[in-house]
């Protein structure tokens, strides 16, 4: 799903049917657990996640081992799409230039405000929700979409989520707003 080749590492079978890739990171780096990062789909867990363990049953099944491989180390591209952001800098958020209506324009300004000043935590969530809440003005035609993707996009890495996390979750936030918008005469 990421377009490259899976590594031989210790693999294991989960009770849905789904796999388990293991691998070990590199001395003094701490990654972050993921959701669609990598490809859609495909999480991943580091510092403070946890996975359920080959030999477990679960009420949907047994968890088992695929291979006798050890843990490989973690492939570089993989490393780099996992590793965090850099601490984001002080100073004002600059946006891409706005071209939309003066209500779009205030409320892309105000969520993507909310999303830089995002606390660690919350910064996806707030993403997500403040792109679905821009959704409305894309849908209505008073927004182009890359405007209000590109202006999430560096909120969302100033607030320090990778960069593909950002493209994943305002996308899917976007979307799922155009699915359900109202009609402007009825919010």
């Amino acid at each position: 799903r990421a377009g490259h080749a899976v590594p031989t590492t210790y693999r294991v079978r989960t009770a849905s049917g789904g796999t388990h890739l293991y691998f070990t990171t590199p001395d003094g780096v701490q990654l972050p657990n993921t959701a669609g990062t990598v490809a859609e789909s495909v999480d991943t867990r580091a510092a403070g996640g946890y996975v359920v363990a080959a030999g477990s049953i679960v009420p949907a099944g047994r968890y088992e081992a695929l291979n006798a491989a050890v843990a490989a180390p973690l492939p570089g591209w993989l490393l780099g799409i996992l590793r965090p952001a850099p601490a984001r800098l002080a100073g004002p958020l600059r946006l891409p230039a706005v071209d939309g209506s003066r209500a779009a324009v205030a409320a892309l300004e105000a969520e993507c405000a909310r999303v830089a000043a995002a606390p660690e935590g919350l910064r996806n969530t707030t993403l997500n929700r403040s792109a679905f809440k821009v959704g409305r003005f894309v849908a209505w035609g008073d927004l182009p979409r890359h405007v209000a993707e590109e202006a999430f996009q560096a909120a969302g890495e100033a607030a320090g989520l990778t960069a593909a996390e950002c493209r994943t979750t305002i996308r899917s936030a976007l979307d799922s707003s155009l699915r359900t918008v109202r009609p402007r005469e009825a919010a």
